[in-house]
């Protein structure tokens, strides 16, 4: 047993951190999007509610005798903007005012209503002492086609 010649126990080089394992590659790819997507499916219920609400809001103004055409179409003013508002954050919509609004309205539809047709009367129609549109239910019904815009865009 003298002549055994043994030879030291080498243990393998430590593991290094780089480059990761394909698992990681796929976790570092695959958990922003799942983040991104469940902030978009937890949003999306939220907005079409909004929407919903502000569609049987519009609903009850159009359909109140106690208002006049001045006072129904500052409360068409106010609910557009309380929707755009909660859809699209204060930053970006509440210093809208005259044409850069009715622009902003425009956006969602294809003809431009507002800037050009009965939907212009939101601009400043609320601060006159008279409403200044003859046909307060032709601004409703844009009020509304704007409202369900912006329900399919969620």
């Amino acid at each position: 047993m003298d002549g055994l010649q043994l030879k030291d126990i080498h243990l393998p080089s430590p593991v290094g951190y780089w480059p990761p394992a394909p698992g990681w590659w796929l976790l570092a790819i695959v958990l922003p999007v799942l983040v991104w997507a469940s902030f978009r499916w937890y949003r999306r219920p939220r907005r079409r509610a909004v929407v919903k609400t502000a569609q049987a809001m519009l609903t009850a103004i159009r359909d109140d005798a106690g208002m006049d055409d001045r006072q129904k179409l500052a409360a068409l003013s106010a609910l557009l903007r309380r929707v755009a508002i909660s859809r699209d954050g204060r930053e970006s919509v509440a210093g809208l005012h005259g044409d850069a609004w009715l622009r902003y309205l425009d956006a969602s539809l294809a003809d431009r209503p507002f800037s050009e047709g009965e939907g212009r009367c939101l601009a400043d129609g609320p601060y006159r002492p008279s409403a200044p549109v003859d046909d307060i239910a032709a601004v409703a019904a844009l009020c509304e086609r704007w409202l369900k815009q912006r329900a399919k865009s969620s």
